[in-house]
């Protein structure tokens, strides 16, 4: 039973925090409803076990947030694959290849830190620019040899943290072959960009030249699917099969040539670019994608004032407009187009 002093010290903790100039508004904001939500499960009817998952899921991401903190300027790749792929699979060499191209474009690549492919994966990219988030398995070693004892490594207990922080931090995927634990995060990733429950971002299925992987499931999937209307023939473009290394790359590095980010300010969208987009190229540009948009006008804008008070990249170009669609599979035409400049 915690002591009365500990209880105080908690307390004067949190008023610290509430008060103090080292949080933004929106921070507070957040922080406030986690502590309401806190209290809403300890006055409520939760069992021991509720309260037991519910502390070590939020304890166990607050590991993981302390860990990447200090990457997140930096764009990363998340790497899915199958942990059985050895050294002597054409596979393996593909992703070392791929990973260590992208981080000489700049990018980290993130990994479940096991064998197979995420080993590979940090082969390629070199363990400076590796971050791992593992699984603790009873039957599983622990990370790989990589980025084993590095401080850019973290180990979650539950998968459902883990998948959060894998696909949380990254601005771009690349799924390999794999087993039902690649499937899974392949499709949630595919169910998270076409619900638009993530932000946009790249997702590319490589496989290697006469070992086809993705090409014959998609090839099964995709006509089932759109037959039966389960999802729209739009789909198909939340992701890129490739067998080439070359388009792979560029897949993911085209992507954010001027694409910045995205966030919904009052139910609209701001896509936030790197460099403005010349008036005459945006009026054609507005025109030909104007229904993208309920009310069919898309403006080039400055920061809102809540982007603003937070000070979330108030530096760049905006696009704002009500987006009328429920997921980000129409919205690739426009940030290809906005690529373009």
């Amino acid at each position: 039973m915690a002591r009365s002093g500990d209880n105080a010290e908690l307390l004067k903790r949190l008023e610290n925090i509430l008060t103090g100039d080292n949080r933004s508004h929106a921070d507070i904001r957040q922080l406030t409803r986690l502590l309401v939500a806190s209290a809403h499960l300890a006055e409520g009817p939760s069992s021991s076990l509720d309260v037991k998952l519910a502390s070590s899921a939020v304890e166990e991401m607050g590991r993981a947030f302390e860990m990447f903190a200090p990457y997140r300027g930096v764009r990363k790749v998340t790497i899915f694959g199958s942990a059985r792929t050895t050294p002597d699979n054409p596979i393996y060499d593909v992703t070392v290849r791929t990973a260590a191209a992208l981080a000489d474009a700049g990018f980290m690549v993130l990994t479940g830190a096991g064998p197979g492919i995420m080993e590979a994966g940090m082969v390629g990219a070199g363990r400076e620019r590796s971050i791992g988030v593992s699984i603790r398995l009873p039957f599983e070693q622990g990370a790989n040899s990589v980025i084993a004892g590095d401080s850019k490594f973290v180990s979650m207990r539950y998968f459902f943290t883990r998948k959060l922080m894998l696909v949380k931090e990254s601005s771009a995927f690349l799924c390999l072959p794999g087993g039902f634990g690649t499937l899974d995060e392949t499709f949630e990733l595919l169910t998270l960009a076409q619900t638009a429950k993530t932000v946009p971002v790249p997702i590319v299925l490589l496989e290697i030249p006469g070992q086809p992987f993705w090409t014959p499931l998609m090839a099964a999937m995709e006509p089932l699917l759109v037959d039966h209307g389960l999802i729209s023939p739009n789909d198909t473009t939340l992701y890129r099969i490739t067998d080439q290394v070359d388009v792979a790359i560029n897949e993911i590095t085209h992507f954010y040539n001027n694409y910045h980010s995205i966030r919904f300010v009052n139910d609209r969208m701001y896509i936030r670019m790197q460099r403005a987009i010349p008036s005459d190229s945006f009026a054609e540009l507005s025109k030909r994608l104007s229904y993208l948009a309920v009310d069919g006008i898309l403006e080039q804008t400055g920061p809102t004032p809540e982007e603003v008070i937070d000070d979330d990249v108030v530096a760049l170009p905006r696009i704002g407009l009500s987006y009328g669609f429920n997921g980000y599979a129409d919205l690739r035409v426009l940030i290809d187009a906005i690529n373009e400049f």
